[in-house]
């Protein structure tokens, strides 16, 4: 179901008089940024009236996959916004779920509510000031909400997967696993999880991406809740770990629910609801999966770049930044001293122009010309496009010393005359997951901490996670 944009503006231009009450014509469909698993158009009509604005949430390159209890389909998020929505969480109605035959591939059609959504900018816009110290206690009643709806009732339970805390953990460990790529912190983090289990919780609807960018915001207060893609049943406390993660803070590290509250606000606007005190260790166990289950999706983006459909210059992207996340692991689970090796400014770097020279004149040219000069999807990927260019220039000058520092810890860890860095990696990988490497193994929670620290130095140096590692991981 790959269409071209002007064929899907012609296909829908054709379906939306037919499903929609009152529009005459399609004016105009703009594919907005973002988007790496789901794609999400702005779509004017016109009617009777004035033009109107809906929504179209759509699968990547219209293409869904098998419909599987783990991915449920666009048509079973659109009943858990509608169902939602009936319980007093604020969502967009939903018009119509599109269908096979009518050729735009899987996705729906819903209202377009005003809002802000990127949470870079719920972080600081001015107009949210009055509204932002309220949001924390917000989120969490309204979660609390979610939590609350009967699985039975609403029929859900005959959609979405049931997962205890040891299937999921299990199930993303082997998803990571089906990359071949080593990845020691990942399956460190693993055994980690299993031996920190949950013992007791009540199964109920757990949206599984509830985040500061997945909710849209007003000076009002929340406007609705988005993408529900991932949904299941589990444990609830999976979404309140999830929303503490340093991911979704967006610079403001020291406001741990989403970059504009603190945790104790959120807890309590859950418990007004529910009237149950919160298991704080629980929230901590899952908001160290949280890194890990994001850690892993940030590399099947990367995978997904390289077997389609959607080739986007985003998913690689999104693939370099499973270090942030390990890097969060790292700060929650084994936090201590560490260091950055010395870069070498002029590694490599004899030709006329030099390679870093060729990189730095793309990187201004999509920074200062092709994003002053377009908008919306495109501005965003050559913003993406420009960070990715910048992650090669670090890699050159601090990759080979990294690697050598690592190379020299893990022959020593792992008591090898192996000298390539891959292989010594799966040295390591290969014991974590057998056993015969224990989680407090002497030198290990060192080597971890300087191959990821080092590694995010190259990636992101900005991300606040990198900070926190070099202050020995506190205010996590």
């Amino acid at each position: 179901m790959s269409l071209s944009h002007s064929e899907l503006t012609e296909a829908l231009g054709q379906l939306l008089p037919k499903v929609i009450e009152d529009c005459q014509a399609l004016v105009q469909l703009e594919r907005l940024s973002g988007g790496a698993s789901q794609e999400t158009y702005r779509i004017v009509i016109s009617g009777s009236g004035d033009q109107r604005l809906l929504a179209m949430r759509r699968a990547a390159g219209g293409e869904e996959g098998e419909i599987t209890a783990q991915h449920p389909g666009l048509a079973v998020e659109a009943k858990l916004m509608q169902v939602a929505r009936e319980h007093g969480v604020p969502e967009p109605q939903v018009f119509h779920v599109l269908r096979p035959e009518e050729g735009l591939g899987a996705g729906f059609i819903m209202e377009w509510l005003e809002g802000e959504a990127l949470g870079a900018r719920i972080v600081k816009d001015p107009e949210l000031d009055q509204v932002r110290p309220q949001l924390a206690h917000m989120f969490g009643e309204t979660l609390a909400r979610i939590h609350s709806i009967d699985l039975q009732a609403s029929g859900l339970d005959q959609h979405l997967q049931h997962l205890s805390p040891e299937d999921y953990v299990r199930q993303t460990w082997e998803r990571y696993q089906a990359f071949e790529t080593p990845q020691p912190m990942i399956d460190f983090t693993a055994r980690w999880l299993l031996d920190h289990l949950p013992q007791n919780y009540t199964p109920s609807l757990v949206h599984n991406d509830y985040r500061n960018g997945n909710v849209m915001v007003d000076p009002s207060g929340m406007v609705a809740v988005l993408d529900w893609e991932v949904a299941h049943i589990g444990d609830p406390m999976r979404d309140l770990g999830w929303m503490l993660c340093h991911s979704w803070r967006f610079g403001r590290a020291h406001l741990p629910v989403g970059g504009f509250g603190q945790a104790e606000d959120f807890f309590a606007g859950y418990e007004s609801v529910t009237g149950q005190t919160i298991d704080r260790q629980a929230v901590k166990f899952w908001q160290v999966f949280g890194s890990f289950w994001w850690a892993v999706g940030c590399l099947g983006m990367a995978e997904h770049y390289r077997n389609g459909p959607d080739q986007s210059v985003e998913r690689p992207g999104i693939g370099r930044r499973s270090s942030e996340c390990q890097v969060d692991c790292v700060n929650l689970l084994i936090p201590g001293p560490v260091s950055l090796v010395a870069g070498d400014e002029g590694a490599g770097l004899v030709d006329m122009p030099r390679a870093d020279e060729l990189l730095t004149s793309v990187v201004t040219f999509l920074r200062e010309q092709v994003m002053a000069d377009t908008q919306g999807r495109t501005q965003f990927l050559a913003r993406v496009a420009s960070n990715s260019l910048e992650i090669v220039q670090r890699e050159m000058v601090f990759g080979r010393a990294a690697a050598e520092a690592e190379v020299g810890r893990l022959r020593k860890l792992c008591r090898s005359e192996e000298t390539q860095l891959q292989e010594l990696r799966w040295q390591l990988v290969k014991g974590l997951r057998d056993g015969r490497v224990a989680l407090d193994s002497p030198g290990l929670a060192e080597h971890l901490r300087g191959a990821i620290v080092n590694q995010i130095n190259i990636d992101q140096p900005r991300y606040p996670g990198l900070a926190t590692a070099l202050e020995g991981g506190a205010g996590v």
